[in-house]
């Protein structure tokens, strides 16, 4: 192998060299493999959703004992901006759905398209949920104003945090595409970034209605 990338750089100047992918050794069949990766990723998931769940049942009980604060709190949130996101959202989780389904028929073009299309739209989640942030704390409003906000800045900043490590995923994900490192015989990580980037908008989806409408 030395010797073929050796002959191969006398001949072709290095930048011109196609990207030599190795094929990771494995023990297992690919099946084994993809089972057992998809299976640890559940279980991942399962412990994030114990992690929102706990935030989850702070609100149940703060909002049975504090009903008034809870409903001034929810009214004073930007319902409009908040609907524009959960929209964002779920149409960002259907391109993700899409890029795992084309990386099976081995359409590389269409899993890099609409990777770019997910994480612009975790962008512009982004950028909204900063304008919003910045927007309460130009009015005197943070985690210590009362129980809601604290429950509201803790349950979307853990939230925002994993809209951020989605995008890292998808992004080193969208990067190995352009390498050449996935097929239709090879998605596994595909798959286990759009199961990771669902958990994100699932969260979300309960988020919203607690928050902004209830």
């Amino acid at each position: 192998m030395q010797l073929m990338k050796f002959i191969k750089s006398l001949a072709y100047p290095s930048e011109m060299l196609p990207p030599i992918i190795e094929e990771e050794e494995s023990h297992f069949d690919p099946e084994t493999v993809h089972s057992s990766a998809k299976m640890g990723m559940w279980l991942f998931l399962a412990t994030e959703l114990l992690l929102f769940g706990g935030l989850f049942a702070a609100y149940a009980i703060f909002r049975a004992k504090y009903p008034v604060m809870f409903l001034e709190g929810s009214d004073s949130l930007d319902v409009v901006l908040g609907s524009v996101n959960t929209v964002i959202l779920i149409f960002s989780s259907w391109t993700v759905a899409i890029a795992v389904q084309a990386i099976q028929e081995n359409k590389i073009k269409l899993v890099q398209v609409m990777i770019w299309i997910t994480l612009i739209c975790a962008t512009i989640f982004a950028i909204n949920k900063y304008f919003e942030y910045t927007y309460k704390f130009s009015k005197g409003i943070g985690p210590g104003t009362d129980i809601f906000y604290s429950i509201y800045f803790a349950s979307t900043g853990v939230h925002m945090l994993h809209v951020f490590i989605g995008m890292i995923v998808l992004g080193i994900i969208l990067k190995k595409t352009y390498q050449g490192r996935y097929s239709k015989d090879n998605f596994t990580a595909i798959e286990i970034g759009g199961l990771y980037w669902h958990l994100v908008d699932l969260v979300w989806i309960y988020l919203f209605p607690l928050l902004y409408l209830a």
